[in-house]
């Protein structure tokens, strides 16, 4: 992978390829699921406890292969357990535990030692070539390394996956070496020497080459990713939900709807993010662990671990950052940034404004260009605005500072105290016209020019509000 991160941490639909893995396994509900590790041991088990505390952690030795590893795993087992072993890797991320069901059922019904999971493939290199004997039962696996000419041109292949006897599968391991081009103990081993015994061995091909696709490059991993991702959205579509363009929704395994979801262009939806039914998301629009209620609509969007109430709307061009809770029918829009910020129902943060650390009240509408200065330099403060207030253009809360229910603040106020209930905020200072500086300060500029043409050059004086 030519990356710092150990193979099997590399993430696709928002989870590991072993978390993947991991869950294909557990879905079989066996009696005991063992992960063996030995690359980046302590990173890798500390992840996988994370995913599943109850998976038992083991340790490979030096001694390298497959083989190796499961036998292991059967010693770090309970002693005396018997029954079926499945053997499978933490590098098959689409592998799903109906198909891992399909193979112990077959295994158990048919009274195979070894049942091994096979698949045809149009380009068979580098796979360990499944050789059959007359009677159609498997007569070994070879790998391709080790393959002669005419091995190589089988088109069946090994995925690596068995349901094993667990008592041929102790017995079998005993007795194989690293006598091979690898110098491994290889698993594949314990097919001929099952079969050898007089024990049958047998195959489940399977169609879907997917399920037993593995990642060792970065290539593989994305090709792997866009097939998971396609399977995904194919079952949001037949669930209830629209994707208008498949080809630019990306969507994780872990995210939920309702129904009659509409996912416009160029959405992508990760982690626990939730979208309620008859919600409308995109275009261009990124969520993570956000909830969507029903009926909302998110444009042009970026939000992380926030909540988006029923029938509200968000966006164009908005930035919804952790702690943001928008009420229902509210609205966060065009420009605007938010962040541990609580809005009521019916409040509007129409456009190009910043709200953080703050609670604003229900049917709020706070103004074009509004900011609530939340940081002093060491410390973070809060803003609370009640229900009902109206604000005017570019004012500015410098927190901590509350201001009260149905109360105004006028066009640039700096709100530094506590406004009380139905009180109208203001700072303005008297405004000064300073005549004729355009052509004194700027001569021969465009303006100055503009400004001798003019016919009149006495301006309107303002006065301030007496009030």
């Amino acid at each position: 992978m030519k990356s710092k991160k150990p193979k099997i941490l590399h993430e696709i639909g928002g989870i590991s390829m072993v978390g993947h893995a991991l869950a294909a396994a557990r879905g079989l509900a066996p009696t005991v699921l063992a992960a063996v590790v030995r690359h980046e041991r302590d990173r890798v088990a500390e992840h996988i406890a994370a995913l599943d505390p109850d998976v038992l952690i083991v340790d490979q030795d030096e001694i390298p292969g497959t083989g190796r590893a499961v036998e292991a795993a059967l010693e770090a087992l309970p002693a005396g357990l018997d029954g079926t072993v499945v053997v499978t890797y933490g590098d098959v991320p689409l592998l799903t535990s109906d198909l891992l069901r399909n193979l112990v059922a077959e295994h158990a019904s048919s009274g195979n030692a070894v049942t091994v999971l096979t698949a045809v493939l149009d380009d068979a290199g580098g796979y360990g070539r499944i050789v059959r004997a007359s009677d159609g039962s498997v007569q070994g696996i070879v790998e391709h390394k080790d393959a002669a000419e005419d091995q190589r041109a089988i088109r069946e292949v090994n995925s690596g996956i068995y349901a094993f006897d667990a008592t041929v599968l102790r017995g079998a391991l005993s007795k194989i070496t690293t006598d091979n081009a690898q110098g491994e103990k290889y698993l594949t081993d314990v097919l001929s020497l099952a079969r050898a015994d007089g024990g049958r061995v047998a195959a489940v091909v399977t169609t879907d080459r997917w399920q037993v696709e593995g990642a060792n490059d970065r290539v593989q991993l994305a090709a792997l990713g866009a097939e998971h991702n396609r399977r995904t959205l194919e079952a949001a579509m037949r669930s209830g939900v629209s994707i208008v363009d498949p080809a630019s929704t990306w969507i994780d395994s872990t995210v939920t709807f309702g129904t009659d979801v509409t996912l416009l262009p160029g959405t992508q939806l990760h982690g626990t993010t939730h979208v309620a039914s008859d919600a409308v998301v995109g275009p261009d629009t990124t969520l993570k662990n956000v909830t969507v209620g029903e009926g909302a609509s998110v444009v042009r969007t970026h939000g992380s671990d926030s909540e988006i109430g029923p029938g509200a709307t968000v966006g164009p061009f908005t930035y919804l950052r952790p702690g943001t809770v928008l009420g229902e029918k509210g609205k966060i829009g065009a420009f605007y940034e938010t962040k541990n910020v609580t809005i009521g129902k019916g409040a509007k943060l129409s456009h190009l404004g910043y709200a953080g650390d703050a609670e604003i009240g229900e049917n709020a509408n706070i103004g074009c260009g509004n900011i609530t200065a939340n940081y002093d330099g060491e410390k973070k403060h809060r803003t609370v605005i009640g229900s009902n207030v109206r604000t005017g253009s570019n004012t500015v809360f410098v927190a901590p500072v509350q201001v009260g229910d149905g109360a105004y603040s006028g066009a640039g106020a700096v709100i530094r105290k506590d406004v009380p209930a139905g009180a109208l905020a203001v700072n303005v200072a008297p405004q000064r016209n300073l005549e004729g500086w355009v052509q004194k300060n700027r001569p021969g500029s465009p303006s100055a020019e503009a400004a001798s043409q003019t016919s009149s050059t006495q301006s309107p004086t303002v006065e301030s509000d007496p009030s």
